[in-house]
């Protein structure tokens, strides 16, 4: 077996990957290690000159060291879309989500809303600028710390409200997921992978990236609460 191939990677995908890398330790003879941490934080790792064979974040976040030369180039490929779920408490009423007025007063009634660092934050502050909230929520969004998952704010009584991928909110205990935003106001993540720049193995680093773009990687993501990207022929 060659040297274990090391991974870089956001929270969101943390248990996907972990268990891909399982299946390929068992069924390749590869063996791979992700280490995960929040997106803001790995891409300072990265320019910092972490060493790494494999680097999975949100699209934004790649094609960013893509442009720096972080990433061995030609080998930034979509993996997964991840939506955006809303959380709350299990003490609380949850809130009905069927339609942009009941998204609004979801937010209007919740007195502390939990948000991410990562892509799901930021979306969901340009969210609240299209629905014209940001002065009426003024003061109300909890920045959950990189790493962390929104759904701690809401089992500690911090927040009442969370939005994050449901990958990183599905499974915490004292919390549920009341579904995807509708309609219009939906919002979705694109993770995908690269090889790193400075790879020690890249071309095992290339063969665990095309395994979690195959049918493996599409099985667990589903598992894990993403769905496959879809490719054109």
């Amino acid at each position: 077996m060659d040297r274990e191939i090391i991974g870089l990677s956001s929270m969101a995908t943390r248990a996907i990957l972990a268990e891909l890398s399982e299946r390929m330790r068992r069924t390749r003879g590869i063996a791979v290690r992700f280490e995960s941490a929040g997106g803001v934080e790995i891409a300072r790792r990265i320019h910092e000159g972490a060493s790494a064979d494999l680097v999975v974040l949100a699209q934004g976040a790649l094609a960013g060291l893509a442009d720096e030369g972080h990433l061995l180039a030609g080998t930034v490929r979509p993996l997964w879309v991840s939506e955006v779920v809303a959380a709350v408490p299990e003490t609380r009423p949850v809130p009905s989500l069927t339609s942009e007025s009941d998204l609004r007063a979801a937010l209007l009634s919740a007195e502390a809303i939990a948000c991410s660092t990562g892509p799901s934050g930021t979306a969901l502050v340009e969210l609240i600028d299209r629905l014209e909230l940001r002065e009426a929520l003024h003061g109300r969004l909890v920045q959950a710390p990189p790493g962390v998952s929104c759904g701690t704010l809401l089992a500690s009584g911090e927040a009442d409200l969370a939005f994050q991928q449901r990958s990183e909110l599905t499974g915490v205990p004292g919390v549920v997921v009341v579904g995807p935003l509708p309609g219009r106001t939906a919002i979705s993540s694109t993770f995908g992978g690269a090889v790193a720049a400075g790879a020690a193995e890249p071309e095992t680093a290339r063969e665990v990236l095309a395994l979690l773009g195959s049918g493996m990687g599409a099985r667990a993501a589903r598992a894990g609460g993403m769905e496959p990207v879809r490719t054109t022929a």
